[in-house]
């Protein structure tokens, strides 16, 4: 019985992130194509280059050319949990917020990165790693916005557990 004719992998892919200072920013772990694509709903291709600097990341792609902090990317899994450093630069970022209502949590393109990241995820243990970082940044979201995750999470874990039989 054939499951799925395509595949949930991610075809590999030459990185566009390049780093341009011998001394690496700490929260640069977290900086990633995927997270760039949502910030500025653009495709891959659309990238031309993510420039890690000592105290920035510059982006650079078809119709744009934006200086980017480093407390603006998402955690992600495999590179090691957020520390209590990364939570405060976080923090104080989204204090400088603009918009009122959410200086106290991240920006609203986080919950849409990590619902793409369910929806892509290979393997039900992969997507355990990703509710469990949800887990540890939960600070980083409205409860409304932890409810619409849960639901997303869920969602595709019964999709999994559906398409494994």
């Amino acid at each position: 019985m054939v499951s799925s004719l395509k595949p949930k992998t991610t075809p590999i892919r030459s990185s566009k992130i390049v780093h341009k200072s011998s001394t690496l920013h700490p929260q640069a772990r977290f900086v990633s194509e995927d997270a760039v694509c949502v910030m500025f709903r653009i495709s891959f291709e659309d990238i031309y280059t993510i420039e890690c600097w000592r105290y920035i990341v510059y982006v650079h792609g078809k119709g744009l050319s934006k200086f980017v902090s480093y407390a603006d990317f998402t955690p992600i899994i495999g590179v090691g949990s957020p520390t209590a450093q990364d939570c405060i630069k976080w923090r104080k970022r989204w204090r400088k917020s603009h918009d009122y209502a959410h200086k106290k949590h991240a920006p609203h393109w986080w919950a849409e990165f990590f619902t793409c990241q369910f929806a892509e995820t290979a393997s039900e243990s992969v997507l355990q790693s990703w509710w469990q970082l949800i887990g540890l940044i939960n600070f980083a979201f409205s409860q409304e916005t932890l409810q619409q995750l849960r639901h997303s999470y869920q969602q595709v874990k019964v999709g999994a557990k559906h398409s494994g039989d």
